[in-house]
């Protein structure tokens, strides 16, 4: 059945069931004005939703989806071509729908007042080739609660990273510390950085005054759009997921029904040799319903996910203990934060918290080089070079008659089960493989200590360890 006849049916079914019908136009935006002109074509064959159904455009590029008054619909970027960006650089893929707009009573505004819906939502589309291989940055929990901190971003992590080479940047939520009147000041840092920039809903991005979990995203939905979403770039498909569920009083890990609807219909027109790449807030191992989840992607043989949320970072390989049921385990990165330590501990000499993460590693963000269905993570501390990728804990000396009892500490900032650290004494010496262990770093614990007792206070604003997962002895 070609895709015109398949269009044809849906719109008849639609009709048949009395649902509303939105529809629009994906077109080639050839003068790159965000709207459509005469002349400029329609693009067939791509897909478009609106939160549950996926559906693809006619050979004139025409969609049609059903929708209520609480819908965004959302073009899905296929290889090769780009979406607009406004003057932060965020990717403009949406339209909402939301006639009556957000609460007013949220202490974060929302979304005004949408109106009725146009007669047609149109998508630019522009042609931008794409390589097999290509590099994307990940930025787990910035969190900044202040201005200052907002400047703390600037200056620790984005000035190093304008003129960069990757193609698109993500942030895995905790985009903020709950001060959601920051968003405009951090867009406006990443924009510097020059390249299209995704974001991911974090449980500090949220609406706390608002009842239930469907009004918790007023805000994040005013700058970002959809809360959930995937896009194409190269030969890889990455999916966007909310998987912070607001009850009116706390929140959990889950995914709400209508976002899992939405992975399986897209999932079901994504070729089984892409790599499907997943993007969260909260570690995927701890979403309450994350059986689902697995289920729509075990069958597959390229997957991978990465989250942030926990203030360390980790690779973990997630396999039938955790009821996952593919042939190999899933790969599932918990990514390096902005933030560090919640930007706390003594400040260096430009006046920047060191932010040492809890794990013992520093704080900064990750470069993926995504190479066909293959990625390498690149690990990357702010403000100190790319070979910095190891800390060394070792006694300044030895006694011989205790020497079984001091022991010497490496943490592999990116090391998982998978590595082997080895070390000797000395360029002649014999290479003495080293254990891997998983317990709190020792040169966390004394930086702590440390701190404490030099203030005046006797305590230090640094958060108490979290076990390594990446430290060997």
């Amino acid at each position: 059945m070609n895709l015109s006849i398949l269009l044809a049916a849906f719109i008849s079914i639609l009709s048949a069931s009395g649902a509303m019908a939105a529809r629009g136009t994906v077109f080639h935006d050839k003068n790159q004005n965000g709207k459509r002109d005469n002349g400029e074509p329609g693009i067939k064959n791509i897909g478009v939703s609106n939160g549950k159904e996926v559906t693809k455009t006619n050979g004139e590029g025409v969609w049609e989806l059903p929708h209520d008054d609480n819908t965004i619909f959302f073009v899905i970027k296929p290889r090769d071509w780009s979406t607009p960006v406004n003057e932060h650089n965020l990717p403009q893929f949406y339209y909402i729908h939301k006639p009556e707009g957000s609460s007013p009573k949220l202490k974060y505004k929302g979304l005004e007042p949408t109106g009725p819906l146009p007669k047609s939502i149109d998508f630019a589309l522009n042609p931008k080739k794409e390589p097999d291989t290509f590099k994307a940055i990940f930025f787990g929990d910035p969190q900044p609660s202040t201005i200052k901190q907002v400047n703390y971003i600037a200056h620790d992590i984005i000035s190093e990273l304008i003129g960069t080479d990757a193609k698109f940047g993500v942030t895995l939520g905790d985009i903020m510390n709950d001060n959601l009147d920051l968003f405009p000041s951090s867009n406006a840092n990443l924009a510097l950085i020059g390249i299209p920039w995704y974001n991911v809903v974090g449980n500090h991005d949220i609406n706390f005054d608002s009842p239930d979990d469907a009004g918790s995203n007023a805000t994040f939905h005013r700058f970002f759009g959809p809360n959930y979403y995937s896009f194409d770039h190269g030969p890889v498909h990455f999916i966007v997921l909310d998987d912070v569920e607001w009850s009116g009083r706390n929140y959990k890990g889950g995914l709400n029904e209508d976002q899992l609807t939405f992975v399986k219909n897209d999932l079901a027109l994504v070729p089984e040799e892409k790599l499907i790449v997943l993007m969260m807030h909260i570690p995927l191992t701890n979403v309450g319903n994350r059986q689902e989840l697995y289920r729509l992607i075990e069958k597959r043989r390229y997957t991978m996910s990465i989250s942030g949320h926990t203030h360390w970072h980790a690779h973990k390989l997630i396999d039938e203990k955790d009821g996952w049921k593919g042939k190999e385990p899933h790969h599932h990165i918990i990514n390096v934060c902005v933030s560090g330590t919640w930007w706390k501990g003594n400040k260096d000499e430009v006046a920047i918290p060191h932010a040492t993460m809890r794990d013992g590693a520093p704080n900064g963000y990750s470069i993926i080089t995504f190479d066909g269905t293959k990625h390498t993570l690149d690990f990357k501390a702010a403000r100190q070079p790319a070979s910095y990728q190891m800390s060394i804990h070792a006694p300044d000396q030895i006694d011989p008659e205790n020497e079984n009892k001091k022991l010497i500490y490496v943490n592999v900032f990116n090391g998982s089960v998978k590595s082997k650290v080895k070390m000797r004494l000395g360029k002649g010496a014999d290479w003495i493989p080293l254990k891997k262990t998983v317990e709190n770093d020792p040169y966390y614990v004394e930086l702590r200590e440390r701190e404490a007792a030099n203030s005046k206070t006797g305590k230090t604003s640094l958060n108490p360890p979290s076990p390594s997962d990446h430290l060997w002895k």
